[in-house]
């Protein structure tokens, strides 16, 4: 596997996100999510993310029982910030030093290891100065139970902010052909200080993969039901941006979701897709990724391929929507 850069954190090119093994996207299969981190384990994909958010709770559990034998081999990356109950319902955004200390101890409990790698603030609490929240950071940076910090979905501004009270290693930020709206100000401002990026999302939902047809298949739970990106209208268009990257992924014969993921990688040795699977196949399929060679004038066509401004609507629905970029 690759290596890319994430600051001073070396990290393989392509994590894995687990998000949807617990939660978002329908109904999970907890033992093939286990056998699909054993088998990104063995094939060299070594950072696996995850967030207390997730299930809620449910997935750090899954992820610390499918690492219990195995931890120091995983760059173990989670998130706090996010406030669920247990029944799943949101309490909101909390951002307030007390929460950032006991949420990092039920992580650590809940994932069964004495330190979190990279542990990030998941969306900006408005209510809360940023400086407060990363002050109680840097304090578990120093007590030995977070190795490295991240934040998520936060202004540039913000991040300077953060980034002035403790070193940032990473940003995580949803980054796609389909997602590209960092490219103008956040991913100049994570370079000028020397932050790394890690993309969630790469595949753009699902919808690069080209199995998405219609808003009626996503189940109950699913948090695509509500995004505009994906209902009707503006399916439509979106899907046939999807049919001239199959065209052209079948040029280097690959799939559009392979093809996607390559133009990502190609973006800079400071990014790192996590493309989410719970499925053993799937990871196969986007490791390929990694290998496909690309020329400079392919990875230029590709952009020009799917523009950032074809794309049809919202990623995500109002309410969330609300909480970027703060």
């Amino acid at each position: 596997m690759l290596q890319h850069r994430l600051s001073t954190l070396t990290v393989p090119a392509l994590g894995l996100g687990c998000m949807g093994m617990s939660d978002l996207y329908g109904p999970g299969d907890d033992a093939e999510s286990v056998a699909t981190v054993h088998h990104a384990l063995d094939r060299g994909v070594t950072l696996l993310d995850t967030a207390d958010m997730y299930g809620p709770f449910t997935n750090e559990r899954l992820i610390g029982r499918a690492i219990a034998d195995r931890r120091d081999e995983v760059v173990l990356a989670t998130k706090f910030g996010v406030e669920r109950l247990p029944d799943g319902t949101m309490k909101g955004i909390n951002g307030r030093p007390d929460y950032v200390r006991s949420a990092c101890d039920a992580s650590l409990r809940r994932l069964g290891v004495d330190h979190i790698d990279l542990y990030y603030q998941h969306r900006i609490d408005p209510q809360v100065p940023v400086e407060e929240t990363w002050g109680a950071l840097s304090e578990l940076v120093a007590a030995g139970k977070v190795r490295h910090l991240g934040i998520s979905e936060a202004a540039p501004t913000t991040v300077r902010r953060a980034h002035a009270v403790h070193p940032i290693t990473a940003g995580q930020y949803e980054y796609s052909l389909f997602s590209r709206g960092i490219e103008a100000e956040h991913l100049p401002v994570l370079r000028e200080l020397g932050i790394g990026l890690v993309a969630y999302s790469p595949m753009g939902r699902g919808l690069l993969t080209g199995t998405v047809t219609s808003p009626g298949q996503f189940p109950e739970g699913d948090v695509r039901r509500l995004a505009p990106r994906f209902q009707e209208a503006s399916l439509v268009t979106n899907l046939t941006l999807v049919e001239r990257l199959r065209t052209l992924a079948a040029t280097v014969e690959a799939t559009p979701a392979q093809l996607a993921l390559a133009w990502l990688l190609h973006q800079g040795t400071d990014i790192v897709p996590i493309p989410g699977t719970r499925r053993r196949g799937h990871l196969d399929e986007n490791l390929r990724a990694a290998a496909l060679p690309l020329t400079d004038d392919l990875v230029r066509t590709v952009a020009q391929t799917v523009a950032a401004d074809a794309v049809v609507g919202e990623r995500y629905d109002p309410a969330r929507m609300a909480t970027l970029n703060l």
